[in-house]
């Protein structure tokens, strides 16, 4: 099987760099040479453009920043699927929304190629460990024969349903590592300004009822100061952006969702878009006067 990848950021990188690893004929492709520097001596090819390196191929997998970079590479003579053979097959592992998803589907229904929306969560370890989980919306026969791809990069592939279902199941997920950071913080910030350690305070949510994923892998990066690296603060925004507008899709209501969004995005306008994506809770330490640190937590 003839593999490309295209965009090769934190996640996309450690992605194809096991696809490499396990053998595939893997081509792949990113703006940034540095990048593509990264994955070519775990044995895949470097493309000069993005489409060299989806032509001839019978997958190609994607892995970009928003909607409106789905978009722009997807259609017209210097667009993917003008440059993809009939009967390959577009994976789509972004976070993206349901209007670009039916417009892609439709462009790649017309086009005669496959599409899966596969979008994956697990952070970079998870990238680089292949343990992600990866939710897949499209024809099951199309799922099945991709199977063994997807059990490259992921511990937990599910076929999920229809097409758009894996953006839906993503989106719906990954609202909670959003909101789970803000509510850390306020329940951080409670604690300390009532006199608890900082350390102390991290650690008795590490081992209650409020203890999360967010709480023990983010926590440190709130009290070393580094906010964590692994993610761009914009990025973030963008997910939450892409859950309001998912919701107004679907007719829901999600308040919370709403104060979060609004969070993010003055997190963004004060600090910049590619700032790490935990600066969200410097808005909340700035309001308080009171960065949260502590000694026992030094940045590597």
């Amino acid at each position: 099987m003839r593999v490309a990848f295209i965009g090769l950021g934190n996640m996309g990188g450690p992605m194809a760099r096991n696809i490499a690893q396990a053998g595939y004929d893997l081509t792949v492709y990113d703006l940034d040479p540095v990048k593509i520097a990264d994955v070519t001596p775990f044995g895949a090819k470097a493309a000069q453009s993005m489409t060299e390196a989806v032509a001839g191929v019978d997958v190609v997998m994607t892995s970009l920043p928003s909607p409106k970079v789905i978009r722009s590479i997807a259609s017209g003579p210097d667009g993917i699927l003008a440059a993809m053979s009939p009967g390959s097959t577009w994976i789509d592992l972004s976070t993206n929304n349901l209007d670009c998803e039916r417009e892609i589907r439709e462009l790649a229904h017309a086009a005669h190629i496959d599409f899966l929306d596969a979008p994956i969560s697990g952070g970079t370890e998870g990238a680089a460990q292949g343990s992600l989980t990866i939710m897949i919306g499209g024809k099951a026969e199309v799922f099945a024969r991709h199977k063994a791809l997807f059990d490259v990069i992921g511990g937990n592939v599910q076929h999920l349903g229809p097409h758009g279902a894996g953006y839906v199941a993503k989106i719906a997920q990954v609202v909670l590592c959003y909101l789970h950071s803000v509510a850390l913080s306020e329940a951080m910030m409670l604690g300390v300004k009532g006199g608890v350690p900082a350390d102390t305070m991290l650690a008795i949510i590490q081992n209650s009822t409020g203890r999360s994923y967010v709480a023990d892998r983010y926590g440190p990066a709130i009290l070393n100061g580094s906010y964590d690296p692994g993610f761009a603060l914009g990025l973030a925004h963008k997910d939450m952006a892409l859950t309001l507008e998912l919701a107004k899709s679907v007719g829901a209501t999600l308040p919370m969702c709403e104060q979060v969004e609004s969070i993010y995005d003055q997190a963004v306008k004060k600090y910049g878009f590619d700032e790490n994506h935990l600066m969200a809770v410097k808005l909340l330490e700035d309001a308080n006067d009171m960065p949260l640190r502590s000694a026992a937590f030094v940045q590597s």
